[in-house]
């Protein structure tokens, strides 16, 4: 039986996709520093967990020494835009040298393939909507650019070292285990407010467009692109659909029962306005569908 290792498997997404590669019979090793991470999300599943921060190259070597690891799906990261623009230093030390650290390890112990948490926050203001894989990269916060700045050094160690790896880039990601903090947590913030009741607030507008993605066909993606055929590729991950903030939250108050009217308060500056993936190079190169439209996904997440 083949082994994996999740970096921040704790996590958001990194939880959800332990439970895909344990549903399929892998031994599922989680390390994370439960910095943001919340335990009970993996508490009582069959894993191996190792709490350590992945920065520590010589405890991370130890997991690889006392484990026969055969592939790497990297999920640990600093993901709040705001935090990167507060802490520079942190962030890329988080996203850069801990991501370097999992490169050494698996360029020492033969990793067959290394799963990288990319995003949509690397293409900046998008040349073209939707965005594709072949576009050009502008991010617009040091937490863009130490996820872009990570791309470099998997194809530099693919191509100086041979170490495989796939570079998926989320558009924005929803789903049960959010928190509404970090990277596109607009969804989760909305349904905090609706839990409690109170005022929900739209930026600008609201006219402004997102592709949402469901948590659930984004650990599908890292798993399908472990295990089949496919290496050495940058893929989008999203629905390739776009709905406008006003409509997200119509859609939300349909299924949560909330009653209120939205409010509306000033624009965020240097927000984009319009952002959608295309994901027709994943579907083409793997077996992966989305099987959540925002509707079907909404509908679980507030009903679940």
């Amino acid at each position: 039986m083949e082994k994996v290792l999740i970096t921040g498997g704790s996590g958001f997404i990194g939880s959800h996709v332990v439970d895909k590669f344990i549903a399929n019979n892998y031994e599922v090793v989680v390390v994370d520093n439960l910095v943001t991470g919340n335990y009970k999300n993996i508490d009582g599943k069959k894993i191996t967990f190792v709490n350590e921060d992945i920065r520590n190259i010589k405890k991370l070597e130890e997991i690889f020494v006392n484990n026969k690891i055969s592939h790497v799906i990297h999920m640990a990261a600093q993901v709040s835009v705001s935090a990167s623009v507060e802490n520079i230093k942190y962030d890329a030390e988080e996203n850069i040298i801990a991501l370097i650290n999992i490169l050494e390890l698996s360029k020492k112990y033969g990793i067959k393939k290394v799963l990288f948490s990319s995003t949509a926050a690397v293409y900046g203001i998008p040349e073209e909507v939707p965005s594709k894989e072949s576009n050009k990269t502008s991010p617009l916060s040091p937490y863009g650019l130490s996820k872009l700045v990570g791309e470099e050094y998997l194809k530099m160690y693919s191509k100086l070292f041979g170490v495989n790896y796939v570079i998926l880039r989320y558009a924005n990601v929803y789903g049960p285990r959010q928190s509404a903090h970090g990277e596109a947590g607009v969804v989760s913030i909305f349904n905090d407010k609706i839990k409690e009741n109170s005022d929900i607030f739209i930026e600008g507008d609201g006219n402004q467009t997102r592709d949402f993605v469901y948590v659930k066909d984004v650990a599908n993606a890292n798993y399908l692109c472990t295990v089949e055929d496919v290496k050495n590729e940058i893929l989008n991950v999203s629905t390739n659909t776009e709905i406008s903030i006003v409509n997200l939250f119509n859609t939300m108050k349909k299924y949560s029962g909330y009653e209120k009217e939205a409010l509306h308060k000033e624009e965020r500056i240097g927000d984009i306005r319009h952002s959608k993936l295309d994901n027709s190079k994943l579907k083409s190169l793997t077996s992966w569908e989305p099987k959540f439209d925002l509707e079907n996904g909404l509908k679980e997440y507030l009903q679940g």
